[in-house]
């Protein structure tokens, strides 16, 4: 039935070639100009869990304590002190600067010159205070020498003032969208902004300026992202000379790629067609359609070339290769795309766009490389003559096929087992999360790795907080018993391993209570008595953020060293533990909001996707074997080297302190959903020739000898290609790289080596 209808595509294809070709043509002017309009997009909302726990406390209380979003800018003298006229005077141009760029939210903009910005001492009459920055501020000596004196008073050394005086920060929120448009807030746009009107603005030989915050990384990935292109052209220029190498013709050369580029603007016109942009994590995608559109060409040349050399037209030789390969090229590439929707199930926004754009640039070479290629290929006229490297290669394959003999399998699976129980005990010690300060997409020497290394290193807090939000009763901070419960659980979780400082209502509280008392060291404890703690609390504005209106929620800020996996999870573990010990009906301690909240939620949720991604992934590739074959034994037979990659790619990741987050986690679905055409294709082969009555080695001799060629050279062309991400600005790239070209290699080496051998072993034949 199946190959009826295969027939019956054939010879409708190819009697309608022109009309076909030319509505290939007008979809790809389409598409085209769809991709043309295509932008790149970046969004914070979309690299985090929304339905995660954590991230539904923070979207409660995003409004009134601020979210993560958020941007910290560093001005440094680098004389070393702050205290002269050039500086502040830079200082509120950066502060005003900053305060006027669309999307900043303005009532949470926070330095020296906020007016939110006091200092409180106390004095004979009871307590003294006002703005840091008095109102009849001038830049003088004795200005400076009053301004440093209510620096000190206000305790804002080590947050808004570096420790050692020789910089001061301005933070601030961001919003979801842009005011003066109503759309949603171009981050890219902004970063851009940042570093136009700020740092290229005010930055000099004596002042330096740091920016660090979600929008400036993702203006920074986007800015290393746009050497993709380079690397693209690279690798359309390396994939060009190794197709002529195998192909030994120019149009067979050309043809591919011309197909593969109509696959990518296809892809890149769907996009926009289905309202998506190019968000910076995924730009690699359309390399990854080019790559596999090329890999199945090959298949496709390779075919046209043994049916010229048999004596067919390049028409019949191209007919007769539209209908060998449609059937398993097809499987394969559906395979690749059902593989890649599974990715579909993780709850992270940028993941879920990575899938839909692989899975469409997946889908419609079936449509480029296996029905439009053969088509040109039809109205050309080549000529083939064997190659003296496809004679020499005879030998070189019966030596292979011994693989699949019993003799040689059961050497090549106890290595194979070996090999997986160490990868496995490997794959068992990786990391959920990032493994170094700074940001992980970028090098740790990026201007924005290295603005956060200084900040961290004098500054106490960083973008690295993570918020526990108190949620209680109204006037909750009125009751010693429930201050004194904040304050308790604030004091264990700051002598947690990894944590820098904390803050909250009841620290807060207790400096007060310790100034109504003459300063008396002895006094910084929290009143017992409502009238005095209602006194202490009463000088904490709710603009402080430690409290709401009505008291009833106070948040704990926890500074953290770093936001390394294992300091996360050292804390949460903490913070886990305190709040099932002191959660009650009345007072709640509820995980999170902050920066590193919002890691936490993302590092949790990418650990509760790993293991169903893997299922769902070889889920969908097993059913799909199983339809094409319509043999268990022979879907076992391509679906366990796939597996046993897999987890020595993951021992690869342990191995190279490469974390599994969201940038690394798709890798292992593309690696296997791209992985699994080596095996289809040989085992395709094999599968007719073992129903012809042959023996295991010889089907898969005479698969070598049809195919083993042009896998082994799909191998090589997806390895380079992806090699050369090496040398990307973007560690992320790198990464994604270094993990592909592992796969791409050993899953081509595990089709030629362990697939016959477990053939050897299903397929036994009485001696």
């Amino acid at each position: 039935m199946l190959e009826k209808w295969v027939n019956g595509l054939e010879s409708f294809l190819f009697r309608q070639r022109a009309f076909v070709i030319g509505v290939f043509i007008i979809i790809t002017v389409c598409l085209g100009y769809q991709a043309s309009l295509l932008k790149m997009d970046a969004a914070f909302v979309k690299n985090i869990p929304l339905n995660h726990p954590y991230m539904q406390t923070y979207l409660k209380h995003q409004k009134q304590f601020g979210g993560a979003n958020s941007i910290m800018v560093a001005v440094e003298d680098t004389s070393g002190s702050i205290f002269n006229p050039a500086f502040f005077d830079t200082l509120k141009n950066v502060h005003d600067q900053l305060f006027f760029i669309p999307g900043v939210d303005r009532a949470q903009v926070k330095s020296l010159f906020s007016p939110s910005t006091r200092f409180t001492e106390v004095v004979e009459d009871g307590f003294a205070g006002g703005p840091v920055i008095p109102a009849d501020f001038t830049v003088t000596p004795e200005g400076l020498a009053v301004v440093r004196s209510n620096i000190e008073k206000a305790g804002i050394v080590g947050r808004l003032i570096a420790q050692d005086y020789s910089a001061a920060m301005v933070k601030a929120q961001l919003l979801d969208f842009d005011p003066q448009t109503g759309e949603p807030l171009d981050t890219l746009a902004f970063a851009a902004q940042l570093e136009q009107q700020l740092r290229k603005q005010y930055e000099t030989d004596g002042i330096k300026i740091h920016i660090i915050g979600f929008a400036k990384m993702a203006g920074d990935v986007a800015d290393g992202a746009k050497g993709v292109v380079l690397f693209f052209l690279l690798a359309i220029f390396i994939t060009a000379i190794m197709v002529y190498l195998f192909s030994r013709s120019l149009l067979l050369t050309l043809l591919p790629l011309v197909c593969s580029l109509v696959a990518v603007s296809w892809q890149l016109g769907l996009l926009t067609l289905v309202g998506f942009g190019l968000d910076p994590m995924s730009i690699l995608i359309p390399f990854l359609v080019f790559a596999i559109g090329v890999s199945h060409s090959v298949q496709m040349i390779n075919g046209v070339k043994r049916h010229v050399l048999a004596g067919h037209s390049t028409k019949a030789a191209a007919a007769f290769a539209f209908r060998s390969l449609l059937i398993p090229g097809g499987i394969a590439l559906l395979s690749d795309t059902v593989g890649f929707l599974t990715l579909l199930t993780i709850d992270i926004g940028i993941i879920r766009e990575l899938a839909i754009s692989a899975s469409l640039g997946v889908a419609v070479i079936i449509l480029t490389n296996l029905i439009l290629l053969p088509l040109l290929i039809s109205y050309t006229h080549i000529r083939v003559k064997v190659q003296p490297s496809a004679v020499a290669m005879i030998p070189v394959w019966r030596r292979l096929s011994r693989f699949a003999t019993p003799k040689y399998a059961v050497v090549i699976l106890s290595v194979t087992g070996v090999l997986y129980l160490w990868g496995a005990q490997q794959a068992s010690q990786m990391k959920i999360g990032d493994l170094n300060a700074g940001a992980s997409a970028l090098h740790q020497g990026a201007r924005y790795n290295q603005d956060t290394f200084f900040i961290t290193d004098h500054f106490s807090i960083t973008t690295d907080v993570m918020t526990i939000i108190v949620e209680a009763f109204p006037e909750a901070c009125t009751y010693h018993d429930t201050l004194s419960q904040v304050d308790e659980f604030e004091w264990l979780l700051s002598n947690t391993v990894g944590v820098e400082s904390t803050v909250s209502l009841a620290s807060v509280a207790k400096r007060v209570n310790t100034g109504f008392n003459e300063g008396n060291p002895k006094w910084h404890i929290l009143p017992r008595t409502t009238a005095s703690l209602v006194q202490a609390v009463g000088r904490v504005p709710t603009t402080s953020g430690l409290l709401n209106r009505d008291c009833s929620v106070m948040p704990v800020y926890v500074f953290l060293t770093d936001h390394k996996a294992d300091t996360i999870e050292r804390v949460l573990a903490k913070v886990k533990q305190l709040t099932l010990e002191m959660n009650t009906d009345k007072l709640r301690f509820t995980l999170a909001s902050g920066p590193v909240g919002v890691m936490a939620a993302t590092n949790e949720a990418v650990a509760a996707a790993q293991l169903p991604m893997m299922l769902y992934v070889y889920g969908a590739v097993f059913i799909l074997c199983l339809i094409s074959f319509r043999s268990l034994k022979a879907t076992l037979a391509v679906i366990i080297p796939l597996y046993v990659v897999s987890t020595l790619a993951q021992a690869l990741m342990t191995y190279l302190g490469i974390g599994l987050a969201v940038s690394t986690l798709p890798v292992i679905a593309l690696g296997v959903g791209i992985g699994v055409d080596y095996g289809i294709y040989i085992l395709s082969t094999m599968a007719v020739r073992l129903r012809e009555g042959m023996s295991v080695q010889d089907a898969y001799y005479e698969a070598l000898v049809e195919r083993g060629s042009a896998v082994v050279f799909t191998g090589l062309t997806l390895a380079v290609g992806v090699s050369t991400w090496f040398f990307s600005a973007l560690k992320f790239q790198m990464d994604m790289g270094i993990l592909l070209t592992f796969m791409f290699l050993v899953n081509m080496l595990g089709a030629i080596i362990i697939l016959p051998a477990l053939a050897a072993v299903f397929w036994r034949q009485p001696k």
